[in-house]
């Protein structure tokens, strides 16, 4: 009995930190009933958008000066509409990089990633061949393109990507949409339910900081919270379990005490 209630007294002290450890990663995704000026990236409607500061550090390539990077912090916000999601992605820099005409000049660049299946969370260096991702990149002097990772190496382009992009640098700061219908066009493309959550994790490259290729700022995974009230059902069901233990704990100790009482 002693050791059922210090197990009840565990899991009811640990949900919280459980729950707070989820929400640290947790991107909330704003429902829009129309696009509106989302696909701006100064537009309007972001401004009612829960915006996410996401940490980034260098990836460590094996490059000549690989852990060098100059991004720290990616701010992200997410909206839907019934059909398409977008995100914006916003990050301190001073200078916009944006033409590759000298030998030695390299573009700003930034991308997301996300599972190919949106129940997986596959290894944050471009998945594996088991696990599978999208990336949509986005590079300031060629726009964008959408590529398929199974693991380091193995980039392949995606023909007539889906994914549109929009970008401005303003003062010290670049700010860039991406967005692109929920639904998928075609097999080994995100298929973005709205009614369950998916990950995402970022990069940006800082071209003034030659920063291309392996050599970039990089997140963890976090995840596009798409379908709130299923994540907490997911805790409600926890929170009933806890209970019930309880309430089984409490019959158990009435009955012995009973029994106890009764001499038996």
């Amino acid at each position: 009995a002693a050791a059922l209630a210090l197990a009840v007294v565990a899991a009811a002290a640990a949900f919280p930190a459980v729950v707070d450890a989820r929400a640290a990663y947790e991107i909330p995704v704003e429902r829009q009933s129309g696009a509106a000026d989302l696909a701006e990236p100064t537009g309007d409607a972001w401004e009612s958008v829960q915006s996410v500061t996401v940490p980034m550090s260098s990836t460590g390539a094996a490059v000549p000066g690989g852990s060098d990077t100059a991004v720290e912090s990616v701010r992200v916000e997410a909206a839907r509409t019934d059909e398409r999601l977008y995100l914006r992605l916003s990050w301190s820099d001073p200078t916009a990089n944006a033409s590759t005409d000298s030998l030695r000049a390299f573009a700003d660049a930034a991308a997301v990633q996300l599972p190919v299946s949106s129940e997986s969370q596959p290894p944050i260096a471009m998945g594996s061949t088991d696990e599978r991702v999208n990336v949509w990149y986005w590079n300031a002097a060629d726009g964008s393109e959408s590529l398929l990772a199974g693991g380091a190496g193995s980039t392949t382009r995606i023909p007539e990507s889906a994914v549109e992009t929009a970008a401005t640098h303003t003062g010290d700061r670049w700010s860039l949409v991406f967005s692109r219908s929920l639904s998928a066009d075609r097999a080994n493309v995100t298929d973005v339910d709205p009614s369950r959550d998916v990950n995402a994790a970022f990069a940006v490259w800082e071209g003034g900081n030659d920063e291309r290729s392996g050599q970039k700022a990089a997140s963890e995974w976090f995840y596009l919270s798409l379908s709130p009230s299923e994540g907490a059902a997911a805790y409600e069901t926890v929170l009933w379990a806890i209970a019930g233990i309880a309430v089984v704990f409490t019959t158990l100790v009435t009955v012995e005490g009973i029994r106890r009482t009764r001499g038996e």
